[in-house]
């Protein structure tokens, strides 16, 4: 089968129950890291740290707290994101009273930049207006 040049899935179809819902491995990305991990109330995770790897860190749904290698602590909720260098030692819990849903993303080798080019001259190929854009 060829690949159509894109790949839909959801949290659900990757697995049930707490975790890591392995994101990369669904969809087929192959240029950096990406999971999400569905964690219960009151868990806390282990401290981790990597050689390389840059991560960023998306709250999608509950409150989760990420303690950080020189002890500092925030609670991020929906929406919240924090980016952590390798060598930092990190860590989080869910000190929400529900769920929480963390989407995970690592790498290294830089940024590519930005390389978007509008199809058919449409200037809201980019996104929505706002923030910067013009329309």
């Amino acid at each position: 089968m060829n690949d159509p040049g894109y790949a839909v899935s959801s949290l659900d179809e990757m697995g049930e129950g707490y975790g890591f819902r392995k994101i990369r491995r669904a969809v087929g990305v192959t240029a950096f890291g990406i999971n999400a991990i569905v964690i219960p109330p009151g868990y806390e995770s282990g401290v981790h740290f990597h050689d390389q790897q840059e991560e960023t860190y998306f709250v999608h749904e509950g409150r989760v707290e990420f303690r950080f290698g020189d002890g500092h602590k925030v609670v991020l909720e929906p929406g919240g994101v924090v980016r952590v260098n390798p060598e930092m030692h990190r860590g989080m819990k869910n000190v929400g009273e529900t769920d929480a849903v963390v989407v995970v993303a690592g790498g290294k080798g830089g940024y590519v930049g930005r390389e978007a080019h509008a199809v058919g001259g449409d200037p809201r190929a980019g996104g929505p207006p706002g923030a910067g854009r013009q329309t």
